[in-house]
């Protein structure tokens, strides 16, 4: 098939390939990094004891309310293209970091407590990162064509991460596995630079004149900034709450499948490989879906449908895992949650943020997606442990969890209607 024709079906302009091309590799490149370490990452929670996940989370989540404030900083100081080089520059660092104290082993006790949260710092930070410039660099029109496109990039590197740690990971060990991540790091960084270098971005302030006026000095970019702009935006406040629902759900399957796993595989060797099994058949089928449902669902369904009906099979899901907790139900059912929320879910939800201003791309949105989902994580994470200390089983907190699984459902259909509207008034007023 020629390029052109290839273009045409895959709904993409001549004058978008290059940078489509560029997002895609960028997005593949990322998420293989975080993929050749996420496996380690599971089994270092699960070697800290399922019971105690809570801890991990919250952790993570206090290492985002750290980590939100001073990017705020960076973004009123900065352009915009200098604070993202930084911020992969920085993830750089951290990964020689952790190479030297796992190939010297120091510190053993807390080393794995250190880089579970750190990976789910990483994960969430830098794919936040990457969507921001996304929703910069394309329009509402363009993202409901090519979201889903480079989406399949960030699967096939999600593919491949887990394959090469597979792979790898009996022939060079651990330790090395840092250098492979570093090494696709740096490809990160460059993509980066090309994309900005082509569409002149490294010359763009970080806020533009009239963005600014809408974003007070608020503690010099703290995280107050981004509060503001939620406390402002009913919008916003949807979309909070759309979030915290989601973490809420995503938390509550990720602890259920933790205390099934650890219940039914005793050894580590055997964890890891079913972690691994789980993330290469969710990718694998996350890149058919991308490429051949996304854009045309969006397109023909529209967002808010989109939003809502992953959510419902979820909820379907939970219900099955009521009635059987087993590491097969459970397995599937992280296979469906974490495929819908690539295939549909994820470029669905960044394209909420193509209605908002700039300042709302990076500074809201990068507060949403940092502090609103890591305190989502650490809140239903105590809540999972409060009500297994009560006497719950995991059949009845899976029940517990459908009511939870249809307002999200419910929240993303008024969203998405809320944003097709919003989208369509702008085009209206551009053509007046």
């Amino acid at each position: 098939m020629s390029r052109e024709r290839l273009s045409t079906y895959l709904l993409i302009e001549p004058m978008e390939r290059s940078k489509v091309f560029w997002a895609c590799f960028y997005f593949f490149v990322l998420l293989a990094a975080y993929f050749v370490l996420r496996p380690i990452r599971d089994e270092m929670g699960i070697l800290n004891g399922a019971s105690n996940m809570q801890w991990l989370f919250t952790g993570t989540f206090l290492s985002m309310l750290a980590i939100v404030p001073v990017f705020g900083m960076l973004c009123r100081k900065y352009a915009i293209a200098r604070v993202l080089r930084f911020s992969y520059v920085f993830f750089i660092l951290n990964i020689i970091a952790f190479y030297i104290l796992f190939s010297f082993k120091l510190y053993p006790d807390i080393l794995p407590i250190v880089f579970f949260i750190w990976l789910s710092v990483f994960n969430l930070f830098a794919v936040s990162l990457f969507w921001s410039f996304m929703v910069d660099l394309f329009t509402t029109e363009q993202s409901k064509r090519l979201f889903g496109i480079i989406a399949v990039g960030g699967s096939l590197g999600a593919i491949l991460g887990p394959l090469l740690t597979q792979s790898l990971i009996g022939i060079i060990g651990i330790e090395n596995l840092f250098l492979l991540a570093l090494l696709l790091l740096f490809l990160v960084l460059w993509s980066l630079v090309r994309l900005q270098r082509m569409h002149r971005l490294s010359r763009v302030e970080a806020l533009s004149e009239d963005a600014k006026t809408s974003l007070p000095l608020l503690g010099s970019g703290s995280i107050l900034s981004g509060i503001k702009m939620v406390w402002d935006s009913a919008y916003l406040q949807k979309l909070v709450l759309f979030m915290l629902l989601y973490t809420s759900v995503s938390t509550f399957l990720y602890f259920e499948q933790a205390h099934i796993v650890e219940a039914t595989l005793a050894d580590s060797t055997a964890r890891v490989t079913y972690f691994s099994r789980v993330d290469l058949i969710t990718n694998t089928l996350a890149i058919s879906g991308q490429l051949l449902l996304t854009n045309r669902m969006i397109r023909k369904f529209g967002l808010a449908i989109t939003l809502c009906a992953v959510p419902v099979l979820i909820g379907l899901g939970f219900l099955l895992l009521s009635k059987t907790p087993i590491l097969l139900v459970i397995g599937a059912l992280m296979v469906l949650h974490r495929t819908g929320n690539f295939i549909l879910l994820r470029p669905g939800r960044e394209m909420l943020y193509t209605v908002c201003n700039r300042g709302e791309k990076y500074l809201a949105k990068n507060f949403l997606d940092t502090a609103i989902y890591r305190g989502g994580d650490a809140l239903s994470g105590w809540a999972f442990a409060g009500l297994v200390s009560l006497g719950f089983g995991l059949s009845w907190i899976a029940l517990i969890a459908v009511p939870l699984v249809m307002l999200w459902s419910y929240t993303g259909f008024r969203l998405g209607r809320k944003a097709e509207e919003s989208s369509k008034n702008y085009i209206h007023q551009k053509t007046n």
